[in-house]
């Protein structure tokens, strides 16, 4: 046990879980028979692979359709993984490589970073700094920012956000326009209260929330 590297969450549904690489191949992906199974629509059923290799252990993408970031950078091909390597998946969910050298911290507290934006989902209502949103959202308006919200900085994909703010209609009838409209009346009633933009377009992927303290 003690040669075994380990991953920790660092974003995502399953964030500060560890996993330790207790298997020659080692699989990351949404599939059911993945190591590490990721429940987001933007991870690829297969997504990435880690193989020990002479002692080291090696990451290697798989043809990810979303890709794959290691340490900030778009990643393709393989690499060999050092201690402190983030591995980031579909630009959303982060995994930290914690080497055989390294101490392995007892706990992981996730971070408690405090945005300027709040929701209450009891209340649907969305306050930023202090003052709240009047008139309310509407439904739809609400699960959207809800989403991008729970997502803490994440990118929340189109069929994220369908599926969100559309529930079980599989997206027949939603057209991107739709999607886009949505986006543009619920950052105009954001604007009422802060002009910041709280909304960031990630092209390519979807759309994420900027809530850092500005």
């Amino acid at each position: 046990m003690d040669d075994q590297p380990v991953l920790i969450a660092r974003e995502g549904e399953l964030i500060g879980q560890s996993w330790p690489i207790n298997r020659a191949e080692f699989i990351i992906g949404r599939g059911h028979d993945c190591d590490i199974i990721l429940p987001e629509r933007q991870v690829s059923r297969h997504h990435v692979k880690i193989i020990k290799e002479n002692g080291r252990f090696v990451l290697h993408d798989l043809g990810s359709k979303n890709g794959t970031h290691l340490n900030g950078r778009a990643f393709t091909g393989t690499a060999v993984l050092k201690d402190g390597d983030e591995i980031q998946i579909a630009l959303c969910v982060k995994l930290a490589f914690i080497g055989t050298d390294a101490t392995l911290p007892l706990t992981f507290e996730p971070p408690t970073r405090e945005g300027n934006l709040v929701i209450n989902t009891l209340h649907r209502s969305v306050t930023i700094r202090g003052d709240e949103l009047l008139p309310p959202l509407s439904l739809a308006q609400f699960r959207l920012i809800e989403l991008l919200h729970d997502a803490s900085g994440a990118v929340c994909s189109r069929d994220a956000i369908v599926e969100a703010v559309w529930p079980g209609t599989e997206g027949i009838g939603v057209s991107e326009q739709a999607i886009d409209a949505l986006i543009r009346r619920l950052r105009d009633r954001l604007a009422e209260v802060d002009d910041y933009n709280y909304i960031v377009t990630v092209r390519g992927h979807g759309f994420r929330l900027d809530n850092d303290p500005h």
